[in-house]
């Protein structure tokens, strides 16, 4: 095999590499021959199909297939001769025909930089801490109890935490002229009193009225409106209470621990799962929080590193393809990826600097750590085995997974080296996003 290396910039290279055309051509023979003996035809026998058949039906097939596994090998065997290495696949230009005894082809691709020694000894990390309380667990178990509350009408005046249903229509002005919503009639919606998800110059409205009450607000709705016709306007609202109910909340017994798979044990077992549950949450969590300092303070530290293009484009149209969706989801227009140029360049530095990191230091994949992480995240599901094997079975789950514990272990690896200042969190500070 001959290769040639050609600079085009900084990172780009042109790799111009020579096979022997007898490596192909005897892989066709070989393939061809496979074929043959296992093919199926009607009208021939098992193994006894002419080779003019054969080629005729897959010769195409085969050698395709063929100059693809000498190109994938040769090419891989050349960039490391060459100590090359490449950020993505390479982008491949060759006949596949013969020529005075060879297969040519060149490769195009960017390598990732050469960054040096990375000191991380000089950044300053904050580490937290944190703990589950009682408290805390009294708190969640609050939660799981409004999560499972029954709702029951009441004639009453209606007070904060109420579920309320009414029919509104909204009426203004403003620059762009007159406008109501709806254009005609009124709108029925429900809202639980003091939420602010109805925004709370409705909701507050509201408070004291009885079933049947009609009520008129002049309320400010915010950008983020779920109707867009009222998003960011000012309007005079009329809405018309129609049904008010109360939440009843179920008590902690063996009925209610039940629903959460607790068949033995009591309160006392409920409580440990409801404390267990938190613990493996604000781990997460305090792991996520470390991780997001390090690498943000490591791409601070290296602002001027070069970085493939075709890395950091392909990184923006993945954000800008998110964005895409979610803004579908909600009626909206998301920007191009050209407005995701900044973070997808910062994303991409960070790998970079993490995987020069774990290459120089010889940080390898911790596959405990990997089991812990899979079985933990598992836990989380009703048949936990079952997200296990699921994983187990698609490589590019799996892979998704071992490269966030390889991050993980990157960011303990650096804050072990670096100015560490520690810091006591509660769990909800804990569980905040930063």
């Amino acid at each position: 095999m001959q290769v040639s290396v050609e600079n085009l910039g900084k990172l780009e290279r042109k790799l111009t590499v020579r096979v022997p055309a007898d490596q192909y051509e005897s892989q066709v023979k070989a393939r061809l021959a496979e074929v043959a003996r296992s093919v199926r035809l009607k009208g021939f026998r098992p193994g006894k199909i002419p080779p003019k058949v054969i080629e005729q039906r897959f010769g195409s097939q085969v050698r395709g297939e063929a100059i693809s596994e000498l190109i994938r090998n040769s090419f891989n065997e050349a960039v490391g001769k060459e100590n090359l290495r490449p950020a993505m696949s390479p982008e491949i230009d060759t006949t596949g025909v013969p020529t005075d005894g060879q297969i040519e082809y060149t490769a195009k691709f960017e390598v990732l930089p050469e960054i040096g020694t990375i000191d991380v000894s000089q950044l300053e990390i904050t580490k937290s801490s944190a703990s589950v309380s009682d408290a805390d667990v009294d708190a969640m178990i609050e939660t799981l109890r409004a999560q499972r509350r029954d709702w029951a009408p009441v004639e009453r005046a209606a007070q904060p935490g109420d579920m309320a249903l009414f029919e509104y229509s909204a009426q203004g002005s403003d620059a762009s002229g007159g406008f109501r919503h709806p254009a005609e009639g009124a709108d029925r919606v429900g809202t639980i009193i003091g939420s602010g998800a109805m925004t709370t110059g409705i909701e507050d409205a509201l408070i004291g009225r009885a079933t049947g009450d009609t009520v008129n607000a002049e309320v400010d709705f915010p950008a983020d409106f779920r109707e867009p016709t009222l998003a960011s306007r000012r309007a005079q609202v009329e809405a018309k209470l129609i049904r008010l109910q109360e939440s009843k909340l179920p008590e902690v017994d063996e009925t209610f621990i039940r629903a959460f798979g607790i068949a033995d044990g009591g309160v006392e077992k409920f409580r440990s799962d409801v404390r267990a549950n938190l613990e493996r949450e604000f781990k997460g969590m305090l792991s996520a929080r470390l991780k997001n300092e390090v690498v943000s303070k490591l791409v601070d530290a290296y602002p001027q590193i070069d970085l493939p293009q075709g890395m950091i484009d392909r990184e923006a149209q993945l954000l800008a393809q998110q964005a895409q969706e979610q803004a579908k989801q909600q009626g909206q227009i998301a920007p191009g990826p050209e407005a995701f140029t900044e973070i997808a360049r910062r994303r991409v530095a960070a790998g970079v600097l993490v995987g020069e990191l774990a290459r120089a230091n010889n940080i390898r994949l911790d596959n405990r750590r990997v089991a812990e992480t899979l079985a933990s995240f598992a836990s989380t599901y009703e048949e936990p085995e079952r997200v296990v094997e699921l994983y187990q079975r698609d490589p590019q789950l799996m892979g998704g997974l071992q490269s966030r514990v390889m991050e993980d272990q990157v960011a303990d690896w650096i804050a072990d080296h670096a100015k560490v200042t520690e810091q006591t969190l509660s769990f909800g500070e804990a569980m905040r996003p930063t």
